[in-house]
């Protein structure tokens, strides 16, 4: 692995908003209130020592390259999700090929069954926090027993001097079927909603980021929902192919992973962010490079047999620009 984008000059008036599902990021200790015996050293994964370091110098690399082909720098600020906790947050932060760079993060632990959380890691030369507030999602199941999913983390901040709010998302699967699920997603949708209520209260011209893996895509209803009640634009629509896209589920591609953006990224100044572009971050390196499924995502695991890749998705940014 090396920086193939070193060449390339910094641009200081850009800056790069990432998000990246890092797939099943767990430590190699035994939490007695989740559901991580699966990742284990004496697990039928063998996670081992060897394969968790491999895989933070992997997903160390990948996201130090977010958007450096357009910036010509690593990223300001990249939500995460299915994180375990806060100890492989900062192991990542650590890892090679982040370790040079001054990031910090934001996380907190969710009643999610399986322990997997959002975060948000962010450069601290280029962004200040303000304030940090988590959303649960009050989900039930068919017989009426809670369901505990991720929080939605919101985070308000200066970016490189100017107020931006972000909202990071890791909505409910489609394990049990896209259509019986679907009410879950529309739940998160709702929230989303009211959090984006929230900040226009007292700040109707907030810029606003929404990121995530929503485990729909930009035509579901749960994504029109936000889109068209919280006037957001969502530049991840044109991207989608039937060949291209974050995720690949029996052949098929999905975009799952998308960034939305407030409308108020589209007034013209010479001293504010502006939207320039979004895209899927899908490098070469991070795909499969043979076999029947060439091309999708180098995941760490397929069922219990260890593979030794990124994550089972890309990675998808958008660039701002003054």
């Amino acid at each position: 692995m090396s920086h193939s984008s070193n060449e390339i000059p910094v641009q200081d008036n850009m800056q790069t908003i990432g998000f990246y599902n890092l797939e099943n990021l767990f430590d190699l200790s035994n939490d007695p209130n989740t559901n991580d015996d699966d990742f284990l050293p004496m697990s039928s994964k063998r996670w081992t020592p060897k394969r968790y370091q491999n895989k933070l110098r992997k997903l160390g690399f990948a996201i130090s390259n977010i958007g450096r082909q357009e910036t010509g720098k690593h990223p300001a600020l990249v939500g995460l999700a299915e994180v375990e906790n806060a100890k492989v947050i900062r192991d990542l932060l650590s890892s090679e090929y982040l370790e040079e760079y001054r990031y910090d993060y934001i996380h907190f632990d969710s009643l999610d069954e399986r322990g997997i959380d959002v975060a948000l890691i962010y450069d601290t030369d280029a962004f200040k926090v303000l304030h940090t507030e988590t959303f649960g999602v009050l989900l039930t199941d068919e017989d009426g027993a809670p369901d505990f999913t991720r929080d939605i983390l919101r985070v308000s901040g200066l970016l490189d001097n100017e107020k931006i709010h972000l909202i990071v998302n890791h909505w409910s699967s489609r394990r049990e079927g896209a259509e019986e699920t679907s009410p879950k997603r529309m739940a998160s949708a709702e929230k989303v909603g009211y959090i984006i209520s929230q900040i226009r209260d007292t700040e109707p011209k907030a810029k606003i980021l929404v990121l995530g893996d929503y485990n729909d895509e930009p035509q579901s209803e749960s994504i029109q929902y936000i889109v068209n009640n919280c006037q957001l634009y969502n530049p991840m629509e044109t991207l989608k192919s039937y060949k291209r896209g974050s995720v690949n589920f029996k052949r098929q591609w999905f975009l799952f992973d998308q960034i939305l953006l407030s409308t108020t990224f589209f007034k013209p100044s010479q001293t504010e962010f502006e939207f320039s572009k979004a895209e899927i971050f899908d490098e070469d390196f991070l795909k499969l490079f043979n076999g029947p499924f060439k091309g999708s995502p180098f995941r760490t695991y397929v069922g219990s047999k260890y593979k030794g890749g990124y994550s089972d998705h890309f990675p998808v940014y958008a660039i701002l620009k003054k």
